[in-house]
């Protein structure tokens, strides 16, 4: 009997079924239902929003979630700023929801504020039927069209089947590279047509591949910079924070021996109390950081953007150093200042490869002793510090100095915008990334109190507290409702000032004193009455007037934990930031105090590069260097 040979599996056939058993089965689901699979399958576990018309669909699934929390906020704004304190400090993607138009509308601001921070943000929108897009259908409003100038990507899901590629794309396009904000429009009648869910999805994002380790070339050339340096200084950005690299600073910045100033958005990301500490430079920065920069002959530039904040007038700014810029967008290296150095690349990546080639290479390292004693005596002559108010009333900085103090560096703290901004950052010590949170590129009023609640979110073990101002505080305040209700237990430390304190303080010195619409309140007539208010959505509250009620309140707060907590400090009105570079000015005329200018240029050395060698070296340098 003749019997047929069995025919043998080909490499191809049999790769084919392994495939097979490897493409996981679909399943049958709305596409609202996808939304939430999607956004299990991508690790979160909170959301922000707040339910329309346009998103009812997605409303149906969450609420049978057993992975997915959703805080329901009082605003859409509120939405968006306490996923972006989420975001900021957890370090993962921050996810926010709002129905059409209005609800998309309202996001507008904190979409806006995420993306200038580089913070990872995921807004998801219903829209109107897709059928009835262009219409002008009840609650339609081009949320892709309006948000495109402020996201680093955005999509319109018009297939059902998309949605769970569509949402992965996002959450990556927002998470790598520069982090942003990214938007995913859905039309309700996508979410609720029926599709099938494969997980997980293949993304196609052609020509998106950001590069995250440094060239090697870049990399040696800014070593041997670096080595032959004799006034450099690290300027760090947030890139440090959002890499995660405050470690690697450390060990390098250490390694070297050079002085570090970190900006706004990077406080923490080295130990104020460092030796090597300069301060944060910029407008309102510390006399050494600001001098420090401007006298440097090397920028080695982390993770930072050159904003105006920070260089002022760009021609006066730093005006003998050689540039290093590093960072992961390549759009920002170029843009403000020329780079001697151009590095594309992660921050902690970027401070690895310089120490491993210094180390491997064995480069001298640069001789510094006498520019670190010249940064370490314009730390000594210029303090940070206060006056008393001339009425009587408490000192702001008192206020937060005394709160840092008291708290300590292992709780979060987020600040709204304005002065007490600037004080927090001034007279709050950070030690540690992710402990300060504020809205630094947009300035955003309103950023604190949902940007605390979302902090808390994210990190529940911790102590949050938000600094605000009476102003900002009465734009957000009624997310406080959302915390007592959620059980989010943050504490809130109202400076309240009765004015919109920092354009007060412009008027004051730009505009002879002539206070057009900046007061908040009639005397000592509190109004509102954020004591009252506080309790009202449903928090403890607190009122402080005098220094020695100062510390007790703040104790008396740190004890309730089992709802939030409002201190409302009076302060001075007259109270000013100091120090301070007049917007467009340059670095080098930073006032101290009101028209007190500090003398760190004294020796005339100006901008002469073998001049200010001079001056530093014959002030400051070891004898055994003269």
């Amino acid at each position: 009997m003749n019997v047929a040979p069995r025919s043998q599996p080909t490499p191809a056939s049999v790769a084919s079924a392994r495939e097979r058993r490897k493409t996981p089965k679909p399943e049958r689901m709305t596409g609202a239902q996808a939304i939430v699979r999607s956004l299990e399958a991508l690790g979160t576990d909170v959301v922000f929003g707040l339910p329309g018309g346009a998103v009812l669909p997605l409303y149906d699934p969450i609420y049978a979630s057993t992975k997915l929390r959703h805080v329901l906020v009082r605003h859409e704004q509120g939405a968006g700023h306490a996923a972006t304190g989420y975001a900021q400090a957890s370090g993962k993607v921050g996810v926010c929801i709002a129905t059409s138009g209005p609800g998309a509308t309202n996001l507008v601001t904190p979409i806006a504020d995420a993306n200038l921070d580089s913070v990872p943000l995921v807004a998801i929108t219903g829209q109107v039927g897709h059928t009835l897009l262009g219409t002008d259908a009840f609650q339609e409003a081009d949320i892709r069209g309006i948000t495109m100038p402020i996201t680093k990507h955005n999509f319109m899901v018009t297939d059902p089947n998309e949605i769970p590629a569509a949402l992965a794309e996002a959450f990556h396009l927002a998470a790598t590279g520069r982090p942003g904000a990214v938007l995913v429009d859905i039309p309700k009648d996508i979410q609720n047509a029926p599709m099938d869910f494969v997980w997980p999805p293949k993304m196609y994002l052609p020509g998106y591949r950001p590069v995250s380790t440094p060239h090697n070339r870049q990399i040696e050339e800014a070593v041997r910079l670096i080595s032959k340096a004799k006034r450099p200084v690290f300027y760090i950005g947030g890139g440090v924070i959002k890499a995660n690299a405050s470690a690697e600073l450390l060990a390098l910045a250490e390694f070297l021996n050079i002085p570090v100033v970190t900006t706004l958005m990077a406080l923490g990301s080295f130990p104020d109390s460092h030796p090597l500490h300069a301060g944060m430079p910029g407008m309102h920065g510390s006399v050494s950081a600001v001098a420090a920069m401007q006298r440097s002959d090397l920028l080695i530039t982390i993770g930072a953007r050159f904003d105006d904040r920070v260089t002022g007038d760009v021609k006066s700014f730093a005006p003998v150093a050689k540039v290093i810029h590093a960072d992961i967008d390549p759009a920002e290296i170029g843009k403000i200042r020329k780079a001697d150095v151009p590095i594309v690349g992660d921050a902690r990546e970027v401070l690895v490869a310089l120490h491993n080639v210094y180390r491997e290479k064995k480069y001298d390292r640069p001789s510094v002793a006498a520019w670190r004693a010249y940064i370490d005596s314009l730390k000594e002559r210029f303090p940070r510090g206060w006056d008393p108010q001339q009425d009587g009333q408490l000192s702001p900085q008192f206020v937060i100095n005394t709160l840092s103090n008291e708290v300590g560096p292992d709780a979060i703290y987020c600040a709204g915008v304005g002065q007490h901004q600037m004080w927090s950052a001034q007279f709050i010590d950070f030690q540690k990334p992710r402990t300060w949170l504020n809205s630094g590129g947009l300035g955003t009023m309103g950023y604190a109190v949902p940007a605390a609640m979302g902090a808390k979110a994210a990190c529940p073990d911790k102590e949050v507290w938000a600094i605000d101002g009476d102003g900002c505080f009465q734009m957000t305040n009624q997310e406080l409702v959302t915390c007592a209700v959620e059980g989010f237990p943050v504490k809130i430390a109202v400076i309240n000032n009765g004015n919109l304190g920092m354009v007060r303080q412009w008027q004051t010195l730009f505009y002879e004193g002539r206070y057009s619409n900046t007061k908040l309140r009639d005397g000592d007539n509190y109004l509102p009455d954020f004591v009252a208010l506080a309790e009202s959505l449903g928090c403890a509250a607190f009122r402080v007037t005098t220094e020695e009620e100062v510390i007790p309140t703040i104790r008396k707060a740190r004890e309730i934990n089992d709802r939030p907590v409002v201190i409302d400090f009076i302060v001075g009105e007259d109270a000013q930031v100091w120090p301070m570079v007049s917007a467009g000015s340059s670095n080098s005329d930073i006032q101290y105090a009101r028209g007190l200018r500090p003398l760190f240029d004294e020796d005339s050395a100006g901008e002469n590069p073998a001049a200010i060698d001079m001056a530093v070296d014959a002030q400051y340098a070891p004898k055994e260097m003269i």
